[in-house]
């Protein structure tokens, strides 16, 4: 009965969060719009920021169904892109690519937290976003990650403003890498598992892949997703990196997030065929959204005033970032390849 009568409250802050969700959706199917490699989720956001913005104080009515779809919606969100994935796809790419895409979720992970608190001294969680959305999956894994680190509303907006920056330059330089400089790699399959392994958003990698032939497009799209399924271990790292702080926090119980778990067997019971076909459809539809309106809510939450209080340090540590996923991610995939005959 409790839950019942918070309905009402939480109804229109969930409906405003769905349909920002909706139209950015249909935004992405706009003439010219999936070349920029602009996702729904990263539209919803821009969406979310600019109405939560003009909106102001007098949404504050609003903010039990926001915090829902940001909170709760966001963790069933993140079970169901499971659903995306199989066991079966990754093993077909071959055991270099799976050596890849761990060394580099795992050091762009530490590179993060170095620069960010050591050098930059940003916030650990704001370092912690920006490296996880660099390393595995641009703002799904910001997201994800936010209630690992129990981060800020604006240093998570930080995050997955920074990462859509740096994802879509890597977008548009692969290709130019792909055409001008093809001695990289031995072949279109190796410079698309390089590209699949260091360009930040799903979306981005898609769009690059399309800017080169179907060997490189396809390996690309594989190793990303390899990533991807790598979301539930980094979780992991993150929430031991974010505890080792001030407070001597190193001996604390390590936390196993429940939607980090749901999102392993989600993708099990997708390898093993155990979902009826007919039912994959509607619920990547159904995770679309669910995403979509957590990336709404984040927006709303969100003050650009928040925003311009964190400087330049969240750009640099972007930046810096972008500069190891390049260089590091070709010197990581090089050694790796020759090491398995794939160069």
């Amino acid at each position: 009965m409790p839950t019942l009568r918070r309905i009402p409250h939480l109804l229109p802050g969930a409906l405003l969060c769905l349909v920002l969700a909706g139209l950015a959706r249909l935004s992405i199917e706009l003439p010219g719009m999936q070349q920029l490699g602009l996702g729904s989720l990263t539209l919803a956001i821009l969406f979310g920021l600019l109405v939560g913005n003009l909106g102001g104080a007098r949404l504050i009515t609003l903010k039990p169904g926001v915090d829902l779809s940001r909170q709760h919606l966001l963790r069933l969100g993140v079970v169901l892109y499971g659903l995306r994935l199989t066991f079966q796809d990754i093993a077909a790419l071959g055991p270099a690519a799976l050596v890849i895409d761990v060394l580099m979720v795992g050091s762009t992970l530490l590179v993060a937290w170095w620069i960010g608190v050591r050098w930059l001294r940003l916030p650990r969680e704001s370092a912690l976003l920006i490296g996880a959305g660099s390393a595995i999956c641009g703002a799904a894994a910001v997201m994800a990650s936010s209630p690992v680190l129990r981060a800020r509303a604006e240093h998570t907006a930080v995050a997955v403003a920074t990462v859509v920056l740096f994802g879509t330059l890597a977008m548009l330089l692969h290709p130019l890498l792909f055409n001008h400089l093809p001695q990289l790699f031995a072949s279109s399959k190796a410079f698309g598992i390089f590209s699949g392994s260091t360009i930040h958003e799903v979306a981005q990698v898609v769009a690059a892949g399309r800017a080169m032939d179907p060997a490189a497009a396809d390996a690309a799209l594989i190793s990303k997703m390899l990533r991807v399924l790598l979301l539930a271990p980094a979780l992991l790292l993150l929430g031991q990196l974010g505890n080792n702080g001030e407070h001597g926090a190193t001996g604390r119980r390590l936390h196993i997030p429940g939607f980090a778990v749901a999102f392993l067997g989600v993708t099990a019971l997708r390898s093993l065929d155990l979902i009826p076909h007919a039912w994959l459809a509607p619920l990547q539809q159904l995770d679309e959204v669910l995403l979509g309106m957590a990336m709404a809510a984040l927006g709303l939450a969100t003050r650009l005033a928040d925003l311009r209080r964190e400087g330049p340090r969240p750009l640099l540590l972007g930046a810096g970032l972008f500069v190891f996923l390049l260089l590091g991610g070709w010197l990581i995939n090089s050694g790796v390849q020759h090491l398995f005959g794939q160069q």
